[in-house]
């Protein structure tokens, strides 16, 4: 039964579609059978991975239409990653949910149809807390945070937790924090350090080890269509998302981290 991944921030630009599309290849690398889910209508993770979405086959005719989400999982170019693509008509989504039953439960729902064909499922979500996020969250083993190091780094995750209890209360017994991603790290800068220091005192153990770096790589790849380990595979970004990946196989160890400790990225 795959494990069920959101990342999740309704900060904007903090690293949520970078970090969901390289830990979803990195865990790919490392022979996990892994499915990248885009839910966000600005549809970046799809366009970031290579995938062109087919007519009336994407993620919103799963949730609206209540389409087999069979029929929407696509290949990519790398082998054990599969994506479900997003679509600009999620725009309206967050409204035509509202008419809909079980609106919170609907992509929970369809992903049972698949959770059996994968290890991981890493689902991206839109900067928000609508229903879209909440759908997500519903159909979630645990939420991934990233954190941008920058001054406002804290600021509105005190609303994010709120939103993940009442989750956890009302709709999502199961959930739980994978953990606190730090992104966009810069060791020259004093602020970044500062910031570090804040996090792990605010989440302690909940604070991933690995700390992605600024690296331009990581912000050029998705133009090209690639994840990170694709268009620079000896990259700081590449090595990072490989180290994340680690960690979060070790702390789901039914799922041994044997695998990706001996991984070496092949350049495409």
């Amino acid at each position: 039964m795959g494990k069920i991944i959101v990342i999740a921030n309704q900060k904007g630009g903090v690293g949520k579609t970078t970090t969901a599309i390289n830990l979803a290849a990195s865990l790919a690398v490392a022979e996990k059978r892994t499915l990248l889910v885009d839910i966000d209508p600005q549809a970046n993770a799809t366009s970031g991975i290579g995938v062109q979405p087919l007519e009336g086959r994407t993620i919103y005719e799963v949730i609206i239409d209540g389409f087999s989400v069979n029929s929407t999982v696509v290949e990519t170019q790398m082998p054990y990653l599969s994506a479900i693509p997003s679509h600009i008509n999620l725009v309206g989504a967050e409204i035509e949910l509202v008419e809909l039953e079980e609106r919170e439960h609907r992509l929970s729902n369809a992903l049972k149809m698949v959770r059996e064909n994968f290890d991981f499922i890493v689902i991206d979500c839109p900067p928000s807390l609508g229903l879209l996020t909440l759908n997500a969250l519903t159909a979630a083993d645990s939420i991934l945070i990233p954190v941008q190091c920058e001054y406002f780094a804290l600021e509105g995750l005190g609303q994010l937790f709120n939103t993940v209890n009442m989750v956890k209360k009302t709709l999502n017994p199961n959930l739980d924090i994978e953990g606190v991603l730090l992104t966009m790290f810069d060791s020259r800068l004093r602020l970044s350090n500062q910031i570090l220091d804040e996090v792990k005192r605010y989440f302690g153990e909940k604070v991933f080890k690995t700390i992605v770096s600024r690296n331009i790589r990581l912000s050029e790849a998705p133009s090209f269509g690639k994840p990170i380990i694709l268009y620079d595979a000896i990259c700081s970004g590449t090595r990072n998302y490989m180290e994340l990946a680690k960690e979060v196989l070790a702390n789901n160890d039914a799922l041994s981290v044997e695998s990706v400790s001996h991984v070496h990225p092949v350049p495409h």
